[in-house]
């Protein structure tokens, strides 16, 4: 008797278990737009309750520096992006891009400690050009980050390299000749979401972003090119890549209704048209220049630098750390006027 008394009380907690699992996993639809199926988010509880969780936890700001003092470029040597900072705000700021970036190997990530102003490791040459590019996207493209802004760690999140990078994909290797038509198509590849579309579409896509297409605006062939099926797939990749990047379903920018029309799709549309703008830019302005200066063992296996795409930063969320603005803390700092490279 004992043991079946036991074994009813296991199975009970088993049972329970089973069940919060269950409401864990419950789906929630949400109306977001015009009433009917064009519009609605369809998402799961135990992936928003987990979302919420990038907004919490984030490194405390530094203590705010000291007013006054000199100049960092007069306290320093070799100072180049953050010339307009007082030696005080300069160290504040060192401080937090070490605990953002690289808090298990310190200063010396990216600095020489016998003289902190050689530029022999190629890791500081990087993160001088990652401070222009982050001054660059607060300042130059509000209408996708807005107030809330880019530091080191919305991407970085406490580690050298981003955990969302992309490089080209080559995919597995062909046969040559007419054989070799795959174009990409059911490789089932992670950036698509292992659908059967184009398994690389942020190469052409990422660095081109005008060339986004999905239907021709006329019956005949436009003077800029006809709009195929070929480029319609690729685009369509790019779509699932963004959907999985930010967590969200096709409607959280379209209505399902006419994916085309811009008077029918939600403000974040406009939002993403920027963002996808600032992902070419920054990589064909900022990264892709920087390819020599890596070493072999940081690049593809095509040889080009790790790139960045829209889940790099919001890792998931429609709103990388969930709405959070760590920029608030460091607006001079990060937000200042960019510095061209020199």
């Amino acid at each position: 008797m004992t043991r079946l008394r036991t074994s009813l009380a296991l199975l009970g907690a088993a049972s329970l278990l089973g069940l919060a699992a269950c409401e864990d996993q419950a789906v929630v639809s949400q109306q977001i737009g015009y009433r009917g199926t064009g519009m609605v988010q369809v998402s799961r509880a135990g992936v928003e309750t987990a979302k919420k969780a990038q907004g919490q936890g984030l490194p405390e700001a530094q203590p705010p520096a000291e007013p006054g003092g000199p100049k960092a470029t007069e306290a320093y040597q070799n100072v180049q992006v953050l010339t307009d900072l007082s030696e005080a705000e300069f160290t504040r700021t060192m401080l937090a891009i070490t605990e953002w970036v690289a808090p298990n190997e310190g200063c010396n990530y990216c600095h020489n400690p016998d003289n902190m102003a050689d530029d022999s490791l190629y890791t500081k040459v990087v993160a001088r050009r990652m401070l222009q590019m982050t001054r660059h996207i607060n300042a130059d493209f509000k209408q996708h980050v807005q107030q809330t802004g880019v530091t080191c760690y919305t991407c970085h999140r406490g580690q050298p390299v981003p955990s969302y990078v992309w490089f080209q994909n080559p995919g597995p290797p062909e046969a040559g000749g007419y054989a070799r038509s795959r174009d990409g198509q059911n490789i089932a590849g992670s950036v698509v979401n292992y659908s059967s579309l184009p398994t690389d579409p942020l190469t052409p896509l990422l660095s081109q972003p005008d060339a986004i297409k999905v239907v021709s605006r006329s019956v005949l062939a436009e003077p800029t090119g006809q709009i195929g099926t070929k480029q319609t797939e690729v685009t369509y990749g790019l779509m699932m890549h963004l959907s999985k990047g930010l967590g969200v379903n096709c409607t959280f920018c379209h209505n399902s209704r006419s994916f085309m029309s811009w008077d029918e799709s939600t403000p974040q549309r406009v939002t993403a048209w920027h963002g996808l703008r600032m992902t070419a830019d920054i990589n064909n302005a900022y990264i892709v220049p920087l390819t020599p200066t890596f070493p072999a063992n940081r690049l593809g296996p095509e040889g080009d630098v790790a790139k960045v795409n829209c889940a790099t930063c919001h890792q998931g969320v429609n709103k990388p750390l969930y709405g959070v603005s760590m920029l608030q803390d460091y607006v001079k700092e990060l937000g200042g006027a960019p510095v061209p490279p020199k």
